[in-house]
């Protein structure tokens, strides 16, 4: 089974929002392959974060892909803004369109936007089955290791079996996991098959980032599943 490379990509709701242009640089030159960008409707999720203008301007500071994570409840109707804001990666939540024919239906307007990649997400207490139909047309499933929304949760390690559900199930397309990431649970990620993974603490709390992205990268390629692709 491929998996493709690592992704290290920290979550920009961790970092100094004052200061997001030089954040950003800090981040890229500290060697992350992605920045995470979460955004918070206040109805799917309960808190609110940032929307397009915001995106775009991490987007204009930024020279590495723009990882957008939409917890929002109508995301077909925001495909045009993030697309336009210079999102790489736009997710949406199975959760708000949980059918094949209404996922489609929001995979195709991400498409028609010009979305790069196309992600769809599942929390995690959501059977991770019901989105095999759609394996075929997105290019990122994201499987949360906490519950969307709240702070201050411990890694759900059992979701670790929907990861390699999706290798079983020969998807080799990028598997990200947000929430509860650090330097104990990321190498369990990658060794059920996660290959884009998210941290926010994890990176911005330690002292030296770089060596921080550098060690957690080590360890996710270490913990690889024998005879994947890194």
């Amino acid at each position: 089974m491929h998996t493709p490379p690592i992704q290290i990509a920290p979550s920009l709701l961790s970092c100094d929002f004052g200061q997001i242009a030089a954040e950003v640089k800090r981040t890229e030159d500290a060697g992350a392959d992605w920045l995470h960008v979460d955004v918070m409707d206040g109805h799917f999720v309960p808190n609110l974060t940032i929307g397009p203008p915001l995106v775009k301007a991490i987007h204009t500071a930024a020279s590495i892909p723009l990882d957008v994570h939409l917890m929002i409840t109508n995301p077909a109707e925001f495909a045009g803004p993030y697309a336009k804001a210079g999102a790489e990666v736009l997710t949406y939540h199975w959760e708000v369109a949980p059918s094949e024919q209404a996922s489609l239906e929001v995979i195709a307007a991400f498409r028609e936007q010009g979305v790069p990649q196309v992600g769809v997400a599942v929390n995690p207490d959501t059977p991770i089955e019901g989105i095999e139909p759609l394996l075929g047309s997105v290019d990122l499933v994201l499987v949360m290791s906490v519950f969307p929304g709240f702070g201050g949760q411990s890694f759900i390690a059992d979701v670790l079996d929907k990861t390699r559900w999706l290798r079983s199930a020969g998807f080799e397309g990028h598997v990200e996991m947000d929430g509860g990431l650090d330097p104990a649970t990321l190498p369990l990620c990658a060794e059920a098959g996660a290959n884009a993974l998210v941290a926010g603490s994890a990176i911005f709390g330690p002292p030296d980032m770089a060596a921080t992205i550098s060690e957690l990268r080590a360890a996710a390629e270490a913990a690889l599943p024998a005879g994947s692709e890194a």
